[in-house]
């Protein structure tokens, strides 16, 4: 392909909105372009980036069993009602109407339309287990679309939906779709873990996470450098070591600490560790206050919470100023476990239950109560675990520190088991001529997120730095002088020789300033460079790799033999 009819509109300046380096250079790279917040146009170099990747994709999904299909983006209310997510999914759902004023949504996700299609065409045992997979565009209404198209409200998906006979069945098509993850990343060269996730909104038992590594990454992880445990922080069970203390339960005591409404204002007041006080933070959910007491030194999980409380992220709110005065009597701050007023649902960490004469708030304006106890003084819902993860936590399964890291949630996969075939009557008749309900799996690639996940880990000062096996192309030759005859034909020479033996090859044929072109093959990262130049009537060429940006002066017949390595090195053919 030529440059000089190319399209590629290159940026010379940072977009002003782009947070982090893959949004940053996918613009200047002319690869993406905005439309409006969180829509993207794949421009020609990146969309030829993203069909490399699907092509990944879809030969490993291939070689794991899996059938490639394509449903609609656009499905039915009633198929969301059956299982109960029109509502629970939340305001995250595109939602429209038609002529006929038919309510439909754009899909964030398939599990009802695949159940929905598979009911209506399996019957037999025989006919399972079956695993089928799309690639298709998925829509998200995103409160705060960011980081480019990683948190995007219109983005790139795999999903694949697995159907078996029971446990067995679905764990072995769980560990099929693992290894087909494994292959595709390792495929990438992705640098990522795999960690237990939060299944949420999807369901079901069991779910992880693939997350490639990235400082720029929004989401966290922890991990166990001594066994094999892994989690997200919404998912990591806190190991807070607390003994049942033996201390005298003494009496409870006001103490007056205006303006005290944090608890680092209480602990400078007190002159005490933080571990000696316990919070107390108001909700609203469905309509119900929640109080939530933890220990003064740790932080809420909202992700355990609402698990707890059976409900979507988006049903739970801080309470407003209003609530807090109405259950407390007390201005915001200052609300505590003792005495509360109204009908209130009180949940406590299991953690409070064993500490001994903590500092709470007074449910008075300007008050915290001293030695307050769990059991004497208070009672509410025991709940085992509802505190988020810190670095310096322990592993629950060997005791070893956690080590804390940053990634990009590419891949999520969940057993679902039985919650959508019952919702939406997935059923078979098994070798007895019982009739029972199919066990289903769901799984995940961001296809688009991986785009940008290989941008955020390779990437240097001057752009993209692709690997070979999904760059746009494989090679460009720079003519540094077209108007200089020699230079012009040795060009086009090594272009038709290259394409001719399948080599992908970019021609910057453009009549522009050498550095114009240098800067522009720096910036779109195209992995193998060739420069022709002063030297070109001497069949000289200048060759180098993206990677490390150092020239080497070869003859134009040594071309061919350089590539060929490469491509070997990577492990790919020719």
């Amino acid at each position: 392909m030529r440059l000089s009819n190319y399209f590629m509109p290159t940026l010379r300046e940072d977009p002003a909105d782009a947070e982090i380096m893959s949004h940053k250079l996918l613009l200047r790279a002319g690869m993406i372009r905005l439309l409006v917040s969180g829509i993207y146009s794949y421009l020609p170099l990146g969309y030829r980036v993203i069909r490399k990747i699907e092509n990944i994709v879809r030969e490993e999904m291939d070689r794991a069993g899996s059938i490639e299909l394509l449903m609609s983006a656009i499905m039915p209310k009633e198929l969301w009602e059956a299982t109960g997510r029109w509502d629970n999914f939340g305001p995250e759902m595109f939602k429209l109407k038609d002529r006929h004023e038919r309510e439909f949504c754009l899909g964030p996700t398939h599990e009802e339309y695949f159940t929905d299609l598979i009911k209506s065409v399996i019957k037999s045992y025989r006919q399972l287990p079956l695993n089928l997979y799309q690639i298709q565009t998925k829509y998200r209404d995103e409160k705060r679309p960011r980081f480019g198209v990683i948190r995007a409200r219109e983005f790139i998906m795999k999903d694949a939906y697995s159907f078996d006979r029971d446990e067995e069945g679905m764990e072995n098509s769980y560990q099929q779709m693992w290894d087909a993850y494994d292959n595709i990343f390792t495929r990438l060269r992705l640098k990522y873990r795999v960690v237990e996730g939060d299944s949420g909104a999807m369901g079901g038992n069991k779910s992880h996470e693939f997350v490639a590594m990235a400082e720029s990454g929004e989401g966290l992880i922890v991990y166990c450098n001594n066994c094999d445990y892994a989690a997200t922080d919404e998912k990591a069970k806190v190991v807070y070591n607390v003994e049942a203390s033996k201390e005298e339960e003494l009496d409870m005591e006001k103490v007056h600490t205006p303006n005290a409404t944090t608890i680092e204002d209480l602990v400078e007041l007190f002159n005490i560790e933080k571990n000696n006080f316990a919070k107390a933070l108001v909700y609203e959910a469905l309509g119900e206050t929640i109080v939530v007491v933890i220990p003064g030194d740790r932080e809420l999980n909202e992700t355990k919470l609402c698990n707890y409380l059976k409900i979507p992220s988006h049903e739970l709110q801080m309470a407003d100023e209003e609530t807090i005065i109405k259950i407390s009597g007390a201005a915001k701050g200052f609300t505590g476990p003792v005495g509360l007023k109204g009908h209130v649902r009180l949940l406590v960490d299991s953690r409070i239950t064993k500490m001994k004469n903590l500092i709470v708030g007074g449910n008075q304006t300007d008050y915290h109560i001293k030695n307050v106890n769990y059991g004497r003084d208070f009672e509410g819902e025991v709940v085992d675990d509802l505190l988020m993860i810190e670095e310096g936590d322990i592993c629950p399964k060997c005791g070893e520190a956690l080590v804390m890291d940053r990634g990009i949630e590419v891949v999520n996969i969940f057993q679902l088991g039985k919650k959508y075939s019952s919702s939406l009557g997935a059923k078979y008749i098994d070798e007895n001529g019982e009739e029972k309900l199919m066990l289903m799996g769901s799984y995940g690639v961001g296809v688009s997120r991986c785009m940008a996940a290989i941008v955020e880990q390779y990437h240097d000062e001057y752009g993209i730095i692709w690997p070979l096996v999904v760059a746009p192309y494989h090679v460009i030759v720079t003519i540094v002088n077209v108007k200089d005859e020699k230079q012009r034909e040795l060009g086009e020479k090594i272009y038709r020789e290259l394409t001719d033996a399948g080599v992908e090859v970019l021609l910057d044929d453009r009549n522009e300033r050498a550095g114009v072109k240098f800067n522009d093959r720096d910036l779109i990262g195209i992995p193998i460079r060739i420069t022709v130049g002063k030297k070109a009537s001497e069949n000289t060429v200048e060759y180098s790799l993206r990677e490390d940006r150092e020239n080497i002066e070869i003859p134009v017949d040594e071309i061919m033999d350089r590539i060929k390595r490469k491509f070997e090195e990577e492990g790919l053919k020719l």
